[in-house]
């Protein structure tokens, strides 16, 4: 079991966001899907969301900022039914960011951890953390201080 729970996070990434076969969404995440990652900007965790459609939805908003997105998984494992995984983020903001700010055209390299709770090859619960300053500073939409 623990490598078909490794195969589903791999799916999550190569074939929803490298790939963008936002299909793999309905086959990988249940409709009870439990979402603990804020959102950018978010003010609180969403809690249990619609699953193939939140995940749908947050990846065309992510490629829609970013076209070229690539996610690298750079380790994975597993214990039980818990799936971690850390990945290297990359893209060009091309598209309007956070639905707010004009595209910058600048590229970003970040990382981010996930956590992911799977039963029965699904994807049944979420956490994650980003290092969303040093994509926003790469971007130039923040400045460090001093400059």
């Amino acid at each position: 079991m623990t490598e078909a729970n490794k195969e589903a996070v791999r799916r999550y990434f190569e074939e929803i966001f490298n790939r963008k076969s936002l299909a793999a969404c309905d086959e990988i995440v249940p409709e009870d899907y439990l979402e603990h990652a804020v959102a950018p900007f978010g003010q609180s965790a969403p809690g249990r969301v619609n699953g193939p459609d939140a995940v749908r939805e947050t990846a065309e908003w992510l490629l829609a900022q970013f076209p070229d997105l690539h996610m690298t998984i750079e380790a994975l494992i597993t214990e039980e039914d818990t799936v971690a995984v850390r990945v290297r983020s990359e893209g060009t903001n091309l598209g309007t960011l956070n639905g707010v700010l004009p595209p910058t055209g600048k590229h970003f390299v970040a990382s981010q951890s996930h956590w992911f709770r799977v039963d029965g090859g699904n994807l049944v619960e979420h956490w994650a953390t980003r290092e969303d300053l040093p994509m926003l500073l790469q971007l130039g939409i923040v400045q460090r201080p001093g400059r």
